[in-house]
């Protein structure tokens, strides 16, 4: 089983800081490369309630399934390789591919009560920075009829992860307001 803590720190940020941002660090940040995440959730939005949250992320010729659910001041991440197959079956079919995910899956839903509704996607355009203090990461995303713009801050350790967050905001003279996740930022933009 492939799990992973993410421990994370976010801002949204507007377009000009965006490409600001990506002029500043043009020589120390990675290629720009879009990834697309299919989401999923049952017709009940059992994961929602869980604050919890499903999907397929598309990379570079990869499919992944990922389960995110919350743990502690963080997210537990449980991650799957799927083929291009596995993928449009569990789209058409809503019936979760056998895995890591599945088995985790199980401790949060009886999966013999549930199935799975295909949500739409999201397409984000990310260039990641590497730095000492973790991994900076710039998004550009689009879902239904929205684009907006994220600063993300990676690390190993919350507490001077969140210092370090904190002091690089404040260099770009902006103050934390910590905003929903993508994925609750797809929810309030989908028609459904």
């Amino acid at each position: 089983m492939t799990q992973e803590i993410e421990i994370e720190f976010k801002q949204l940020i507007d377009k000009n800081t965006y490409e600001e941002m990506l002029t500043y660090f043009q020589n120390r940040r990675h290629p720009i490369i879009t990834q697309t995440n299919h989401y999923f959730e049952t017709k009940n939005f059992l994961l929602k309630d869980k604050k919890s949250a499903l999907r397929v992320r598309y990379k570079e010729g990869d499919y992944i399934l990922t389960l995110k659910q919350p743990h502690s001041s963080s997210l537990l991440e449980t991650h799957q390789h799927l083929d291009e197959k596995n993928f449009k079956d569990f789209k058409n079919s809503g019936c979760i591919p056998e895995g890591a995910v599945k088995k985790q899956l199980s401790t949060l839903l009886n999966l013999q009560t549930v199935h799975f509704i295909y949500l739409g996607y999201l397409t984000t355009e990310r260039s990641e920075v590497p730095i000492k203090e973790g991994l900076l990461v710039l998004d550009k995303s689009s879902y239904f009829n929205t684009t907006d713009y994220e600063l993300e801050f990676e690390c190993d350790d919350y507490d001077s992860g969140k210092l370090f967050f904190l002091n690089f905001l404040e260099k770009w003279q902006m103050s934390w307001n910590k905003p929903k996740n993508k994925i609750e930022r797809f929810y309030e933009a989908s028609p459904l």
